[in-house]
């Protein structure tokens, strides 16, 4: 059964989905992979696989390298495939293993208040969009939220979080266009601890003129939080579009590198034969997925289930 999010939060007692909500979002998470789905299952049809063809495997890593598992996490998937000797269902046998190397995802932490939630990731990744959503849903769960608009780069960055702000019910902290960012999250800490908040929610840029400058500013947001605030961030989520396929996981390596990423949020899967992004990331880097995107709706940002996310990538 997917996770809730009562499990990812950390509630101790929270509504329980219905069956039917959780299939619900089953469904879209397969349509969503369809493209990554279809690539593999076309390929890897349990009744075409000879474990004692050598042909075979080697089909089987080409399709996975091109779903974008990504050549470590693919080798690793095929080592322990032909260590079980007996397949039986290769499909099932994939799943298994796929969902054992993206590992436990474990909850999001919130430790304060205000627990202080630093989100990261390159322009077009959907940070934004996805800040709102995890607002919407702190507050359906009894959390009070604040979001600190640190991307003072972009005016429409700020104007689209304030509006999605307004639609979660949060509180909201701008900038001056052009400001400290770290300032901006400082202020919106500040704000959290005046009016009793429970989270903070910090948007950052994802372009600034080189890489190096954008790494350096986040790198000091990061440490004006924790100056701030004994102990935060308390989570540190990259978001990645799975279109971007491997270049996901070296985004993942460089945020990591510069801010400590302590999780990651997963987008755009429908538009993606790259959902195998998912386990190189988790595999090669431990990093955890918590978050799951497939869609525009304000439900379709959900608590990343391996099982099931593996189910939805693999089995036909």
């Amino acid at each position: 059964m997917a996770r809730s999010w009562a499990e990812l939060l950390g509630d101790a007692e929270g509504a329980e989905e219905t069956d039917a909500d959780q299939a619900g979002f089953f469904s879209r998470l397969r349509d969503s992979l369809g493209k990554s789905r279809r690539a593999l299952t076309e390929q890897i049809a349990a009744a075409t696989f000879d474990p004692a063809d050598e042909a075979a495997w080697e089909r089987l890593e080409e399709v996975l390298i091109a779903a974008d598992v990504g050549v470590p996490s693919t080798a690793e998937l095929v080592r322990r495939l032909e260590a079980r000797g007996e397949l039986g269902d290769l499909s099932e046998a994939l799943v298994e293993e796929a969902a054992a190397l993206l590992g436990e995802p474990g909850r999001l932490g919130l430790d304060g208040p205000p627990s202080v939630i630093l989100v990261v990731g390159v322009n077009g990744t959907g940070k934004t969009t996805t800040i709102g959503k995890l607002a919407h849903r702190l507050r359906e769960h009894g959390r009070s939220v604040v979001l600190g608009a640190a991307d003072t780069f972009r005016a429409a960055a700020e104007e689209q979080l304030e509006i999605w702000a307004e639609r979660a019910g949060a509180d909201f902290v701008g900038g001056e266009r052009g400001g400290d960012p770290a300032a901006v999250a400082y202020d919106a800490i500040e704000t959290a601890s005046e009016r009793g908040r429970d989270v903070v929610v910090v948007d950052t840029a994802g372009r600034l003129h080189t890489q190096a400058n954008l790494m350096e500013e986040l790198a000091k947001v990061r440490r004006v939080i924790a100056q701030k605030l004994e102990g935060a961030p308390h989570e540190t989520l990259l978001v990645v579009d799975a279109t971007t396929g491997q270049n996901g996981v070296q985004q993942a390596r460089l945020f990591g590198e510069a801010v400590g990423v302590t999780g990651v949020t997963l987008t755009k899967l429908d538009g993606s034969a790259k959902g195998g992004v998912a386990i190189a990331i988790a595999h090669e880097l431990g990093l955890p997925v918590k978050l799951v995107g497939v869609g525009e709706a304000l439900d379709d940002l959900r608590p990343f289930d391996p099982q099931d996310f593996a189910r939805a990538l693999i089995q036909a």
